[in-house]
């Protein structure tokens, strides 16, 4: 099973050091995903975030975490019994997985890090990665997920054919947006999702992005809010105009394959501006 990871790893054809990094990354979340259906995990859970977005839709940018919630709240889920068995099913592809990190009191969302030191060892790397430093995936699962996300079955055939449960596109863009607008810090990933999803055309389940805005976040408070076209385009363009829009491009950089990075050269006020403008034209 070993010769397994290899063999994906080298149809990646890593252009650099780094996007060979990444591709393990990303092959890594994906046999987690893969243990994690083995499971029974995705009874209680659903995939979302960028990873999702990434493996099941074709995002063209790689991604750090693997993001789930439950498809019921219960605030006495218990994660590590499910990374247990994650551990013992990855070993059969040449991992060593320690699970770290534990729950923080009136959290609703649980975190660990599944860190390995062992794969890389096993493998042949084109642009002398270092076999020294452990990959590390973080694994977080909302535990009382605002409602009204639409969830399918997807199907997924590394390392074998298997299924899982994810949000829809509608829902994945409205937990962006939901990001776009409650995060105190700039973080690039959302933006360059968010050009992403309105390339697409992808509808928003406004649903889903109101309860999220009335949980978490800066409207939490807000009960009566009016969330409807109006006031997301007014909302949007306001927070665009307050983008450190240099310090986005830092971050989203490292994620992109050398290929695709020109394009942050036109990442400004006025670009995103005009995808606000095309978003609520498609709408």
């Amino acid at each position: 099973m070993k010769d397994v990871i290899q063999t994906k790893l080298d149809q990646y054809q890593s252009s650099t050091t780094e996007d060979e990094e990444n591709a393990l990354k990303e092959i890594t979340q994906e046999v987690a995903l893969y243990a994690l259906a083995k499971s029974g995990f995705f009874s209680k859970a659903c995939f979302q975030g960028g990873t999702c977005l990434r493996i099941l839709y074709g995002l063209d940018r790689f991604s750090e975490d693997l993001d789930f919630c439950l498809k019921e709240p219960d605030l006495n889920f218990n994660l590590t019994d499910y990374l247990t068995k994650v551990t013992k099913i990855m070993a059969d592809y040449g991992y060593n997985i320690d699970v770290v990190g534990k729950d923080q009191e009136a959290n609703n969302v649980k975190m660990r890090f599944l860190k390995d030191n062992s794969i890389k060892k096993i493998l042949k790397f084109e642009h002398g990665l270092d076999q020294r430093r452990k990959i590390k995936i973080k694994v977080e699962i909302d535990i009382n997920p605002p409602g009204d996300a639409h969830s399918q079955q997807v199907f997924i055939d590394f390392p074998l054919d298997f299924s899982i449960v994810a949000h829809d596109l509608p829902s994945l863009f409205a937990g962006k947006c939901h990001a776009l607008l409650s995060r105190d810090y700039t973080k690039g990933r959302d933006w360059y999702d968010f050009s992403w999803y309105v390339a697409r055309g992808t509808q928003l389940n406004y649903k889903f992005f109101a309860n999220a805005l009335r949980q978490t976040g800066p409207w939490s408070s807000q009960d009566q809010l009016k969330v409807d076209e109006k006031w997301l385009k007014n909302t949007l363009t306001e927070r665009v105009k307050q983008i450190d829009w240099p310090a986005a491009i830092v971050d989203v950089r490292r994620f992109l394959p050398a290929n695709r990075q020109a394009s942050l050269e036109l990442w400004g006020v006025e670009f995103f501006l005009a995808k606000i403008a095309k978003m609520f034209r498609q709408s």
